[in-house]
């Protein structure tokens, strides 16, 4: 797979603050990468990276091969971006903004802009002036996604949209992820994230802490059994690869460790299983692994 965005070793600093540490990640062709991590983590300083806005201060970053500092205008040329505060002309209407955003861009498609308008709710004839956090959003939204790009970069995308409006997002991400179309994804809603994602990148403090397709990242934490049996199920307490065991009556739910659920299985057998459901751990669980306290 052709790699669209590839980071080595990028990083930032403010001063003396180090803001990004040794950022490695890559974006392949026709992916959807979700870049991970709450707010200060560095999502934000990485894409203005990314996007030729600010200078890294050390390390490699590249889109469609070529370096995002020196010839940002050609890459500018073939991707979509949607910040998470999208600022405005004031005196211009939506409508007109969305048409200068698709005509700067050279590719816009009129019929698919009309049917966004629609879709999104908006009022393409007020002036931003008066738009709402969310319209300017909407705004924003609109015009990237009417127009034909290599690659769409979406840096808190649904921020201010109500979730009627963040599942329609969702929609239109979803057909141009069909379509082929190689996507980075920042985000802290983390359904959206799970929902749209291919692979997943998890940022803290500026350093990538895990990255990998969301089946990948379940590896690393267990998944929760709930466990009913005829016989008194409390012996499952005792067997390997069994954590955090509550029984009710002869209900149990615990943590299992993935390499003893051969052990877990045999021994839950031997009780008369009448109910076994284990479901893998949420983005929500992976991402509280690095975030807790």
């Amino acid at each position: 797979m052709k790699e669209i965005i590839k980071t080595e070793n990028v990083q930032k600093k403010f001063g003396k603050f180090q803001a990004l540490n040794d950022v490695t990640f890559s974006v392949g062709t026709g992916e959807v990468v979700g870049f991970i991590g709450p707010n200060g983590a560095g999502k934000s300083t990485t894409i203005r990276i990314l996007l030729g806005i600010i200078k890294r201060s050390a390390g490699q970053a590249e889109i469609f091969g070529k370096d995002v500092w020196k010839e940002s205008l050609a890459i500018h040329k073939r991707i979509s971006y949607v910040p998470g505060d999208v600022s405005l002309w004031e005196n211009l209407t939506g409508g007109e903004i969305i048409d200068l955003f698709m005509k700067l861009h050279g590719s816009g498609d009129k019929q698919k802009r009309d049917e966004l308008i629609q879709r999104f709710e908006l009022d393409p004839k007020k002036k931003a002036k008066g738009y709402s956090k969310g319209n300017r959003q909407k705004v924003g939204l609109i015009a990237a996604l009417s127009v034909q790009s290599d690659l769409y970069i979406f840096d808190e995308p649904t921020s201010g949209l109500d979730p009627l409006m963040g599942a329609v997002f969702q929609e239109e991400v979803q057909k141009i992820k069909d379509a082929g179309k190689t996507i980075l994804l920042s985000s802290h809603i983390l359904n959206e994230v799970e929902h749209l994602a291919d692979k997943i990148v998890i940022i803290r403090q500026g350093e990538i802490v895990e990255s990998g397709t969301l089946d990948d990242l379940r590896h690393l934490t267990r998944p929760t059994v709930t466990l009913v049996t005829e016989k008194d199920v409390a012996k499952m307490a005792e067997t390997n690869g069994v954590h955090n065991f509550q029984q009710t009556g002869n209900q149990a739910v615990f943590s299992a460790e993935n390499k003893f659920l051969d052990d877990i299985l045999l021994e839950a057998s031997k009780l008369g299983v009448k109910k076994f459901e284990s479901i893998p751990p949420t983005l929500e669980d992976l991402f509280m692994r690095h975030y807790k306290g």
